[in-house]
């Protein structure tokens, strides 16, 4: 027994010896063709739409937009805003489109600013507690491009001129002018103002930022309305933030062709680093002003003991 299992493992050396050997003296060449794979990158088209969350505010969220070309990005945000649309399918949880299921884009023309679209006779199958929240929701979504200033709505042919069941008037032009999650708070409807402040918000692990057209009599300048307002979130809405420290103050503030100049003392920064200002309250007013305004640009600037903090913002990343 011994004896074969030594000629059995030197039967088995003497195979592997032989093939490394063959192997050795014969190499067989493969042949190699190289894979080639060609990579594109598409860059992120980022938007922001202004949608419905649960607590029915109209909400300016983030989203990716696909299209580039003005008129493309334009159908894209109204398929987006539109119940049961393909594209609505992609819309953050919580949120939902205003514009009712099956309506349809007739015609759409954009020259010189002024947006006209023509929509089917679905549009009207709205109800009244929000046919108002899908004009804002249409208006505020789509003069963020900056191609859009104006709009026009028609139903098959004829000028939309009021809301279909509280018969509300419309503007002869619509833009952000018209208000959005309007709140009233007068003594006499004589010398109203109307002044947007964005508040954020939270749903889920998204942040996001809802704006309110607040109509009073109130005759102070409206940057000063727009920072009292965020110094003083209201308590009885919880789900409207403000993070605007309630010590900050104005000292100084200057209009300039589509740019504000804001001074404030050093409550406006970071009660953390005291170097910064947040970015939460950064957005708050800037959105506030840039609405209110119909500015562009906002410069910030904060004496803070010896240091002076300058900060410029003309969008949001």
């Amino acid at each position: 027994m011994l004896k074969k299992g030594i000629i059995k493992r030197i039967t088995i050396s003497s195979l592997a010896l032989l093939i490394l050997l063959i192997t050795y003296l014969f190499p067989t060449k493969i042949e190699t063709t190289p894979y080639k794979q060609n990579l594109s990158y598409t860059e992120m088209q980022k938007g922001s739409i202004y949608l419905l969350n649960k607590e029915n505010y109209v909400s300016r969220v983030n989203m990716v937009i696909n299209n580039k070309e003005t008129l493309a990005k334009i159908k894209e945000i109204i398929s987006l805003l539109t119940i049961k649309s393909k594209e609505s399918e992609y819309l953050p949880a919580d949120f939902y489109g205003v514009i009712p299921s099956g309506t349809l884009v007739n015609t759409i023309t954009l020259e010189d600013g002024l947006l006209k679209i023509d929509f089917s006779k679905e549009f009207l199958n709205t109800d009244i507690g929000t046919e108002r929240k899908m004009i804002e929701s249409i208006v505020y979504s789509l003069t963020e491009l900056p191609d859009v200033k104006n709009i026009l709505i028609f139903i098959e042919g004829n000028q939309l001129i009021e809301l279909p069941y509280s018969k509300e008037k419309l503007p002869t032009l619509l833009n952000k002018d018209f208000g959005v999650n309007k709140t009233y708070d007068l003594d006499t409807i004589k010398n109203t103002t109307k002044t947007t402040v964005y508040y954020g918000s939270k749903t889920n692990d998204l942040f996001y930022y809802i704006p309110v057209t607040y109509v009073s009599n109130n005759q102070s300048e409206k940057i000063e309305i727009i920072i009292e307002k965020l110094k003083s979130s209201p308590i009885y809405e919880s789900n409207l933030i403000s993070f605007l420290n309630a010590n900050a103050e104005i000292t100084n503030y200057e209009m300039k062709e589509n740019e504000m100049k804001l001074s404030f003392n050093e409550y406006l920064l970071d009660g953390l680093e005291n170097t910064t200002i947040l970015e939460e309250v950064q957005y708050t007013i800037f959105l506030s002003i840039r609405d209110t305004y119909n500015i562009e640009q906002v410069e910030f600037s904060v004496q803070n003991g010896e240091k002076n903090v300058n900060l410029v913002i003309n969008s949001l990343e």
